[in-house]
């Protein structure tokens, strides 16, 4: 039995993970001062690294495996230009951070739909 990874679930996985740290961290920094160093640079840019690799590698995947379709990397790419604008602008983060959690998350999802529906439909007929 082999196991696949499904690279865009990982990937609405890490930036919703990445949107309740930004979003809920400074709330509790202010409750429980101990985390106050959990919330750091270095930190929030491994996340949006990990974030780009696994979007990359799950976007490019479906693209050239199933569908061709450019929108994915569209949505992926205006909701990252988001997520590095809001590293710039702390006192606006959460005004960044939303639509491009909302982007990038829609872009993985819009990404596995039409890899499954391309699948479905050369599993029907064949193309030369």
């Amino acid at each position: 039995m082999t196991f696949k990874f499904n690279w865009d679930a990982i990937g609405i996985a890490t930036s919703v993970i990445c949107a309740i740290h930004c979003a809920f961290l400074p709330i509790l920094a202010t409750v429980l001062p101990a985390l106050s160093g959990v919330h750091n640079h270095i930190f929030e840019w491994g996340m949006i690294v990990l974030a780009f690799v696994v979007g990359i590698y799950s976007l490019r995947h479906g693209f050239k495996k199933h569908h061709h379709n450019k929108l994915p990397y569209i949505l992926f790419g205006l909701g990252f230009a988001l997520l590095i604008t809001k590293q710039f602008f702390h006192e606006y983060e959460i005004y960044f951070l939303l639509p491009a959690v909302i982007l990038i998350v829609t872009a993985h999802f819009k990404n596995f739909k039409l890899s499954r529906h391309k699948n479905c439909h050369s599993a029907h007929h064949s193309h030369n």
